[in-house]
C-alpha cells in the first residue's frame, strides 16, 4: 500500500545515470514518482523495480522533449491523470560531439530544446499548481561547466549549463517567500552512460579517480541542498575546489588552460 501522504515528483530523463538515481533517492524518501524519457523499456523496468522497494507510486509517460509540444503534452498528461507535482527534477540532457559546424543545425536546435527550451517550459506549467499549494521543489540539473570557461568541442553544452544556473538563481529569488525551493544542481565528472553516448570515454578515462563522483552520490547531495534551500549547488568537494580557482585565475589565464585540456574531455569532432 502507497503512503498516502506522499508528494509527486516528475523526473525528466529517468531512463539512465543521474535521473534513475534520483529517482532511486526519491523513492527512498517515500515520494510518489512520474518517470518520463524515450526509452519505454528501461522506464517500465526502473518503475517496477522501485515499486518492489518501497511503499510508493510509480508510473511513466514516454516523452521526446526534443519536439516542441512534448512539454506542454506531458503536462496535458499529468492533469489527465489527476497528478499534481510538488518535485520537479530538470535533469533530461546530453551532450553533442564536435565543434560548432560539424552538426546540422537541426541537432542543435534539438539540444537547446531538451536542454534550455523543455526544462524552462515545465517549470512554468508546473510552478503556479507549487505557489498555490505553499510548497514546491524545483532541480534543475546543471553542471560545473556551467562555472568555468567553455571549452572547444560540445559548443553549446556549458553555454546552456550557465543558461540553467542563471534561470535557477533568478526563479529561486522569486519563491523563496512562496514555499518553492529552486536549485542549479552542478555536479563535475559522474559516472554514468552520458560519455560513452556521446563518444568521449575515452578521453575521460584518463581524468584522475578523485575527480569523478557516482550518479548517487550526485542524487543524494542534490536533494539534500535543494531541501536546504540553496539555490546553487555544486556536487563534491573537488568540484566546488575547481569551482573557487576558476573564479580566482583571470579570464585570459582560465581561458588559455581550458584550451590546452580540452581535448582531454571534449570530442573535438565526431568520428
Amino acid at each position: 500500500m502507497s503512503n498516502p501522504a506522499a508528494r509527486w515528483a516528475l523526473v525528466t530523463g529517468a531512463s539512465a545515470g543521474i535521473g534513475t538515481a534520483f529517482a532511486r533517492e526519491l523513492a527512498a524518501r517515500g515520494q510518489h514518482l512520474v518517470l518520463t524519457a524515450r526509452r519505454e523499456d528501461r522506464l517500465a523496468a526502473l518503475a517496477e523495480e522501485l515499486r518492489q522497494r518501497h511503499t510508493i507510486q510509480v508510473q511513466t509517460i514516454s516523452t521526446d522533449l526534443a519536439q516542441t509540444d512534448a512539454s506542454e503534452r506531458l503536462c496535458a498528461e499529468l492533469e489527465a491523470r489527476g497528478i499534481a507535482v510538488d518535485i520537479l527534477i530538470n535533469n533530461a540532457g546530453y551532450g553533442v560531439a564536435g565543434q560548432y559546424p560539424s552538426q546540422p543545425w537541426k541537432v542543435h536546435a534539438d539540444f537547446l530544446q531538451v536542454m534550455v527550451t523543455a526544462p524552462c517550459e515545465l517549470a512554468y506549467r508546473l510552478l503556479p499548481g507549487m505557489q498555490q499549494r505553499g510548497y514546491g521543489r524545483i532541480a534543475n540539473i546543471a553542471s560545473l561547466a556551467g562555472h568555468v570557461p567553455g571549452s572547444a568541442g560540445h559548443t553549446l553544452y556549458a553555454a546552456s549549463k550557465a543558461f540553467m544556473i542563471k534561470f535557477s538563481q533568478s526563479l529561486g529569488l522569486e519563491n523563496r517567500d512562496r514555499g518553492v525551493n529552486v536549485c542549479a544542481v552542478c555536479p563535475g565528472f559522474t559516472w554514468s552512460e552520458f560519455h560513452d553516448v556521446v563518444g568521449s570515454r575515452e578521453q575521460v578515462s584518463r581524468m584522475p579517480k578523485w575527480m569523478w563522483m557516482t550518479a548517487e552520490e550526485v542524487a543524494r547531495e542534490g536533494l539534500d541542498a535543494l531541501e536546504r534551500g540553496e539555490i546553487v549547488h555544486v556536487t563534491g568537494r573537488a568540484n566546488r575546489a575547481i569551482k573557487a580557482l576558476v573564479k580566482l585565475l583571470p579570464d585570459r589565464f582560465a581561458l588559455n588552460l581550458i584550451q590546452r585540456r580540452s581535448k582531454d574531455f571534449r570530442v573535438q569532432d565526431p568520428h
